[in-house]
């Protein structure tokens, strides 16, 4: 790499490690991105000027309304979004729990849109929380809607990661749990994500045919029960197919 790749390279780490970490101080930022303080200070400092970043009277970063902004137009960039938001509304509507819309980057989901439910006890994950395919009903439905060749990419790259006990972190139950899913037509993970939490999910399929993206239904465990597991889980499938035909999936 050239010297202004690697600033590049350089700025680009530092300013996702302060959305990750904010409101956080410098020390604490070199050590997430591996880089001399004097490194970071600097590039804090330019991200400043240029509007990205900004420093609190205790010294401790934070991303700017600008970053927001740029993020914001970028939630949507294949339509996703837009095309499944009335659909959504629908599925929010049918089940009175929260809705989740994931779109894949990389080895994960990312949230783009939550629905929230009326209710004072709700699942809750922030815009822009990456989910680990392995332990949520999205990540779950979007695996299984990927080739064998995707899902065996997938479990080689190391160890499965876990957010709670009841995460799915062996490979070979992973794929039990894939198979349930294909043949079902939608996933069912109860606190495999959060403590407490229990969701179903469904994959949406592009004009590809590929997954796009995923959505699903959760809510605290005292709700989400196995009694309506099956209800929910058809009516998420139902959306996902609904949104699927929207993006021109064939058939």
């Amino acid at each position: 790499m050239t010297a202004a790749t690697n600033s590049v390279v350089s700025a680009i780490r530092v300013l996702e490690a302060v959305g990750e970490r904010q409101p956080v101080g410098l020390s604490e930022l070199a050590r997430a991105v591996g880089l001399p303080k004097s490194t970071v200070q600097r590039t804090l400092l330019t991200l400043a000027e240029v509007g990205w970043c900004r420093a609190d009277e205790a010294a401790r970063w934070r991303l700017t309304y600008r970053a927001f902004a740029v993020g914001n137009q970028a939630r949507d960039a294949g339509e996703l979004r837009g095309r499944a938001l009335p659909v959504l509304h629908e599925l929010q509507l049918a089940t009175g729990e929260t809705i989740h819309l994931a779109a894949p980057d990389g080895p994960e989901l990312v949230l783009v849109e939550r629905l929230d439910t009326a209710h004072s006890l709700r699942a809750f994950l922030p815009l822009g929380h990456r989910i680990p395919l392995n332990a949520s009903a999205t990540g779950q439905a979007f695996l299984a809607a990927c080739t064998d060749d995707v899902v065996d990419t997938y479990l080689a790259g190391g160890a499965l990661p876990a957010r709670t006990a009841a995460t799915v972190t062996d490979p070979d139950a992973l794929r039990g749990r894939l198979a349930g899913i294909r043949a079902r037509g939608w996933s069912v993970n109860p606190e495999g994500l959060s403590d407490g939490i229990a969701a179903v999910g469904a994959a949406i399929l592009g004009a590809d045919g590929r997954p796009a993206g995923a959505l699903s239904v959760s809510g605290p465990t005292v709700r989400m029960t196995e009694d309506v597991f099956d209800d929910h889980g058809r009516a998420a499938a139902d959306a996902a197919r609904r949104i699927s035909r929207e993006l021109g999936a064939p058939g």
